[in-house]
């Protein structure tokens, strides 16, 4: 069998054959080409090893979520931020003012430290069990390098590990919201692992 024959056969179990084999094959085929070609070459053209990140919690999520009205969140979130020194009227400028959901897919880009604003969506490693996708609040210097703070939208307060995040740390900022709700055919399969707090959908 010369190798043009070999291509045929593949090609036609990969895509035309119904069999369970068939199925399995194309799977296979599917998850290889994402992880070790799609993800790698996105990750170049975007600069970012996380090119795409799954929302996991509902740390940013707002009530009535795209559908959601400002200004009844911003009524009940509005103490918080003035304690952080943030007016309505800048916040409206930030980008994302409608937070995101839990299993919203973002895009994530690779960004120079000194380019991050205040109200910028940043994906950051924090040693927990996966990065954490909050909005910057503060941006100070110390010995030269820049530390930024971040607050999730729907959190009362910060956590510990974002009240000092050093510029190594970030992994990129979300720039779009591609899919709404399309990760959660990944987190189904762990909701299970967290606590019961953390399951379900946003409310």
């Amino acid at each position: 069998m010369n190798l043009k024959e070999v291509w045929k056969k593949f090609w036609f179990i990969l895509w035309k054959d119904d069999s369970l084999k068939g199925w399995i094959l194309s799977i296979l085929f599917v998850f290889i080409f994402i992880k070790f070609i799609f993800f790698p070459i996105l990750g170049l053209v975007t600069g970012t090893t996380l090119p795409l990140a799954i929302v996991e919690s509902c740390s940013m999520y707002h009530d009535g979520n795209l559908l959601s009205n400002f200004d009844d969140w911003w009524t009940v979130h509005e103490s918080k931020y003035s304690a952080l020194g943030l007016a309505k009227e800048e916040f409206q400028d930030f980008s994302f003012t409608k937070g995101f959901n839990k299993g919203d897919i973002l895009f994530v880009i690779g960004t120079k430290p000194e380019k991050l604003e205040i109200g910028d969506i940043i994906i950051f490693s924090a040693n927990q069990r996966n990065p954490v996708i909050h909005r910057i609040i503060d941006i100070n210097t110390a010995d030269g390098k820049l530390i930024f703070s971040t607050i999730g939208d729907n959190n009362n307060g910060q956590l510990v590990f974002e009240k000092n995040i050093k510029q190594d740390q970030i992994i990129g900022r979300a720039s779009l919201r591609l899919a709404p709700y399309i990760g959660w055919i990944k987190l189904i399969f762990f909701e299970s692992q967290k606590p019961l707090s953390e399951r379900g959908l946003c409310q």
